[in-house]
């Protein structure tokens, strides 16, 4: 359905791998190390994932065949104001989840494709509703789940997803780290 030679995934993520992997195509990973993940001050909260992402892919432009297509992604919690990217300890992910505890938010994730001749980039948004959370359930998800590696502090897909989650409005699969409905629509259309 989709062809393209050489189809690259550049994220260490394993749940962007296992839901590419979703979509029957071959593709392999490579990741550079070290690519910064900072933005201009004054960007508008559905901008900062796309430009994130459009960042990465830049990255690998010289390392580029006219073969390559090269998928990144980079993904935000919007709590109101507030951008909520991976917790610096358990602390802070707790901080986050009290945060989330009882409201609704946005997951919004960048995506950048791009070829040696063209570059597609968009952000999908996910509002994700959670329900009042104890500090015991906090305390139980972050100390055995560790969840260090996501954006505002959960992963949907595990524990607090499914005792905590009580609305969804758009992808799941977004919220897990890569929309592969607009991916797949995307790539038909590239």
């Amino acid at each position: 359905m989709v062809s393209y030679k050489h189809i690259i995934l550049a994220s260490n993520s394993p749940r962007r791998r296992e839901l590419l992997s979703g979509l029957d195509l071959e593709y392999e990973v490579k990741v550079l190390p070290d690519i910064e993940e900072t933005y201009p001050e004054g960007l508008a909260m559905e901008e900062i994932p796309r430009y994130i992402a459009t960042e990465k892919a830049a990255a690998y432009k010289d390392l580029m065949t006219p073969d390559d297509l090269i998928i990144t992604a980079d993904t935000v919690v919007v709590l109101g104001d507030e951008v909520l990217g991976k917790p610096v300890d358990d602390d802070d992910a707790r901080r986050m989840l009290r945060e989330l505890s009882g409201k609704t938010h946005q997951v919004m994730t960048g995506v950048c494709l791009m070829t040696l001749e063209k570059k597609r980039s968009f952000t999908v948004i996910t509002d994700v509703t959670f329900k009042a959370l104890t500090d015991d359930e906090i305390n139980y998800y972050v100390t055995k789940y560790q969840p260090l590696d996501k954006a505002g502090a959960y992963g949907i897909q595990e524990w607090i997803g499914y005792i905590g989650v009580t609305g969804l409005k758009g992808s799941y699969f977004n919220v897990m780290g890569l929309p592969v409905q607009r991916i797949y629509q995307e790539l038909q259309a590239f």
